[in-house]
């Protein structure tokens, strides 16, 4: 075993460890976000008539 000469850190700040934040401030941003949610939306219906297809 190696012995680990370091000082033990501080714990971090529980404000700072949480998610990040979705950050849409330019319309082109919340385009990009709400067709990114509505393309999984239309992919999950579709893989679902798919699979009821055959």
């Amino acid at each position: 075993m190696t012995e680990r000469n370091e000082r033990p850190t501080a714990p971090y700040p529980a404000e700072k460890a949480r998610g990040g934040e979705i950050i849409l401030r330019t319309p082109l941003r919340r385009a990009i976000f709400i067709a990114g949610l509505a393309g999984a939306v239309v992919l999950a219906l579709l893989l679902a008539f798919a699979r009821f297809a055959h």
